[in-house]
């Protein structure tokens, strides 16, 4: 499987959808996480 920006975001979904369940504590700083990566991708910053 090759990992590129478009199966990035679907993978990182998942991941965090399985550590919320796991660890409903972390959820704020996941979707913080996931934000800020999602927004730097947007931007063009992470390619």
């Amino acid at each position: 499987m090759n990992l590129s920006i478009n199966n990035l975001s679907p993978l990182t979904s998942l991941l965090f959808g399985i550590l919320i369940l796991m660890f409903p504590k972390l959820i704020n700083y996941l979707i913080a996480f996931y934000l800020i990566l999602t927004g730097l991708i947007g931007l063009g910053i992470l390619k």
